[in-house]
């Protein structure tokens, strides 16, 4: 097939390197893509929210499929544009991305679809988030409304802190106060052709900055897949799959179906394991970031077949997805600074070095090429790469990541040392 993937993220990264796994052969073109999705696909000077700019490149070059990968073309509306071109495209359309593009039109789903979640109140105004506080108490959340970039959300005990948050959000528009919800917390994804859901396998990502799980909230340090502690719960982990599709993804695919806004593409569920159930934090409308790279290397059943079949209305035809046995550990390789004020710019260098470390893959997030012959890679963005290892079990792949990590050198970078550390021990 020829495949248009649209994004220059990780994601989109991790995405493009599961297509070229495949046996068949496949045409990938990424827009605007980065310097290491260079490696791996054609890249193509588009802007991913120009639907008319999109559509008319994947009419001239007989697209068979495109791939939306970040969520700000999906809210914009750039699946619509596609599909009404007729064109094959994986991701919602606008109406159907407020899911993630609104929390307070997520929580309307949740409610209408009974799907289990905690208690919130939208408040807009500084006295209305206080009262919200006094309602629900703390530890304290606060989280903006419409799209933060995977920031906006702050978990505190700390009122004056929760309070600046919500006042930084305030001015464009209401923000949500939710109850706090105790537990571990778990990624699930759904593949959705607007009927039938298809779950992938479960994946745990640390969202703090730094160690224990310290410093301000990210677009995300790390990740595992799959979860063994689950079967201490769920008995195992198929379980509390069949579960989350019953209660969660199936309820919320079918309402916004009723409502006239078929959801065709990857429903997120952030879920949290309380001690009275499964609870929804939030949903996304497209692959997580890095759990996504965790997952797609453990996937067996070809991505294409799967995307192709929810894009075109056929995924009850397609089995459950299948995955390997082995585990996956990614860890994300930060620039100083990262995430109030990365500094960008830096020479990135040991690449090789790190890609030479068995069962490692270097999954690019914001690398850019600078006019060098030698072909130097600087970082462009916060998340530089992502160091994913697979291993037979979690302490191979933690020693094959970590070991790759250490290999790689960028002026003032960080990350997390204690990525799977407790399914490791």
């Amino acid at each position: 097939m020829k495949i248009l993937v649209l994004g220059s993220g990780a994601r989109e990264h991790a995405i493009i390197l599961a297509l070229r796994a495949e046996q068949d052969a496949h045409d990938v073109f990424a827009a605007p893509g980065n310097a290491g999705i260079a490696q791996d696909a054609t890249l193509v000077d588009l802007d991913p929210l120009d639907g008319a700019a999109v559509a008319g490149f994947a009419d001239a070059q007989a697209i068979d499929l495109v791939v939306i990968g970040p969520e700000a073309p999906l809210v914009a509306g750039v699946a619509d544009v596609l599909r009404g071109r007729g064109i094959p495209v994986f991701g919602p359309g606008k109406a159907a991305a407020q899911l993630e593009g609104s929390k307070a039109f997520a929580k309307r789903i949740m409610d209408a679809a009974g799907v289990p979640t905690g208690r919130a109140v939208r408040a807009a105004s500084t006295a209305e988030v206080e009262a919200a506080f006094d309602e629900l108490g703390a530890p304290h959340v606060v989280k903006a409304d419409g799209l933060a970039a995977g920031k906006g959300v702050i978990v505190t005990g700390d009122r004056a802190e929760a309070l600046a948050h919500a006042e930084q959000y305030l001015p464009s528009g209401p923000v949500l106060v939710e109850e706090f919800l105790s537990g571990p917390e778990v990624s699930l994804f759904f593949l959705s052709d607007g009927d039938t859901v298809r779950a992938l396998t479960p994946a745990q990502d640390f969202k703090r900055a730094f160690d224990g799980d310290a410093g301000p909230n990210t677009g995300g340090m790390g990740a595992y897949s799959p979860l063994p502690w689950l079967a201490e719960r769920f008995g195992d982990e198929a379980a509390f799959v069949a579960e989350v599709t019953d209660t969660v993804a199936l309820p919320v695919i079918r309402q916004l179906d009723a409502e006239g806004t078929p959801f065709i593409g990857l429903l997120y569920a952030g879920l949290i394991l309380t001690d009275g159930g499964v609870r929804v934090i939030e949903f996304n409308v497209r692959f997580g970031d890095p759990e996504t790279q965790v997952v797609l290397p453990r996937l067996i059943t070809p991505l294409s077949e799967l995307l192709l079949a929810a894009a075109s209305g056929t995924l009850e035809d397609q089995p459950q997805p299948a995955f390997s046995d082995e585990v996956a550990v990614t860890v994300v390789l930060a620039s100083e600074g990262y995430p109030e004020s990365p500094q960008t710019g830096r020479l990135i260098e040991g690449l090789d070095e790190a890609a030479a470390v068995e069962g490692v893959r270097i999954v690019h997030a914001a690398t850019g090429a600078p006019d060098a012959p030698d072909g130097s890679l600087v970082a462009t963005g916060g998340r530089v790469l992502n160091v994913v290892a697979t291993g037979s079990d979690f302490a191979d792949a933690r020693a094959r990541a970590y070991e790759a990590i250490g290999r790689i050198r960028l002026d003032g970078a960080h990350h997390r040392t204690d990525i799977a550390a407790r399914v490791a021990s």
